[in-house]
Parts: C-alpha cells; structure tokens; sequence
C-alpha cells in the first residue's frame, strides 16, 4: 500500500515536471517569435512639444533617437528656442512641415531653415496662404510675419520619412484649403483640424465648415480610438474622446 502510494506520488510528480517543461518552452519560443516579429518596428522616436508664439501654437519635434534625423512640424513662433532643443540634441533637421499656412503656424520657417537647410514642405492648397502670412498677421495686430515658400508640396498619401519618423500625409481641408493631419504609429498630428473638444474655426479665408466636418469624419474619425491627437493648440487627445465627447462629432452634435 506505502509502495503504491510512493509510486502515484512519483507519477504525479514526474507529471507535473513534464507539464511545466511544456509551458516553459512554448513560453519561450514564444517570446523568441515576439522578439524577432517586433525587431524593426519598435521606434526609438524622441517627440518634443513646444508651445510658441503670442497665440500658443503648439509645435512639435520628432526625432530618430539613433540618427537624429529630425521634422519639425508648425515652427510658429519662437525659432531660439527651437534651434537651442535641435542643437543641444544634436538633431538633424530634414523637413520642416505646416499643416497649413496661417502665420501663427509658420513665423519660424524662415529662421530654422536657414539655420538647418532642412526642406520647407505644405500641401499646394495652402500656398497662396503662406504667401499671405504678412498681411493675414497684420490683420490680426500682429508683427508681419513671412516665410519662404515651400521646397515641395505634399499631397494626401504622402510619407515624410527621416530615419524611424514616417508620417503619412492626410489632407484635411475646411479650416484652410491645403490643411492637412499627419500620422505616425498610434499618433496623428492634426494642426487646426481638430482640437480636444473642438474643431478648427472655419471664418478665416478659404474656410468652410461642410468640408471640415467631412476632412474630419473621413480622415480621422476613422483611426482606431486609442490614437494619440496632438492638436495645433491645447491639449493632447485621443481620437475615442473626440469620438464620443467633441460636441461637433459625437452623436448628439446635430451635424451630419
């Protein structure tokens, strides 16, 4: 009887052993078969934020960790201050990119490009805004602000590619004619577009409402939920709060 006991105990023992061997092993190809699908994919990208400028324009700096090849999108305002990051990062500009022309956004372009020879890059549609950015600041009681005009024009589809940084160009029009949204992995930048809680304002030349509403449905309401907005001013969001919280978007808005 001790003898028949010993041996069960054996058994199960030696079970159990064999079980855990198993799960240990698929655990661990697992994560090997994990490791390789990932390598590549994850980014070693560096995001800044900067606000600048007497109306608080948000730009941003992205940047490959390991090559420094940087953009720099809505240089507004503020070029010391954005060439101090670039330069005590040791960055290298490529591109700088607007989501449109409107002098708020673009006050920076010419310092920066002169200073780094990076590339000035804006949708076709907004050119003829950005040439108007002197007097458009004027309007506004502002400092004339000007820029150079574009290296190259963008158009919806595009990717801006410097290093790990690859944003895809979507044309958002409504706002200004040539506005456009960049996105990157889980994260879309989309200038005056769309803000946390609000849309861009549609009075200005070249604006329109319907086609604000329509960029955005069909742009960027279709991204998954969890995707990060980095919005032209304010604060950050995601397009799943938009979704349900935005009184222009969410069910209740009475807009189509």
């Amino acid at each position: 009887m001790k003898r028949a006991a010993t041996e069960a105990l054996r058994h199960r023992v030696k079970s159990f052993i064999i079980v855990f061997s198993v799960i240990s092993v698929t655990l661990w190809l697992y994560w090997i078969l994990f490791f390789h699908l990932n390598q590549g994919t994850k980014k070693d990208m560096v995001l800044i934020r900067l606000v600048v400028g007497p109306l608080q324009v948000n730009c941003f700096i992205l940047a490959d960790e390991k090559t420094k090849d940087t953009v720099i999108i809505d240089p507004g305002d503020d070029a010391e201050n954005i060439l101090k990051i670039i330069r005590d990062k040791g960055f290298k500009v490529k591109y700088i990119v607007n989501t449109h022309g409107h002098f708020d956004h673009v006050g920076a372009n010419k310092a920066i490009k002169d200073a780094t020879g990076a590339e000035l890059l804006i949708h076709e549609g907004d050119a003829p805004v950005l040439a108007s950015a002197p007097q458009h600041s004027r309007a506004f009681g502002m400092i004339p602000v000007s820029s150079p005009p574009a290296d190259r024009y963008l158009k919806h589809g595009d990717v801006i590619t410097a290093g790990e940084v690859s944003l895809k160009v979507l044309h958002t029009p409504g706002h200004s004619p040539g506005g456009i949204s960049l996105l990157e992995e889980g994260m879309v930048f989309t200038g005056d577009a769309l803000f946390a809680g609000s849309i861009g304002r549609t009075d200005l030349p070249g604006g329109d409402l319907s086609t604000l509403l329509r960029s955005i449905k069909t742009s960027l309401m279709t991204l998954p939920d969890d995707t990060k907005v980095f919005c032209g001013h304010g604060p950050a969001s995601t397009i799943g709060d938009e979704r349900q919280e935005n009184p222009f978007l969410n069910a209740e808005s009475g807009f189509e």
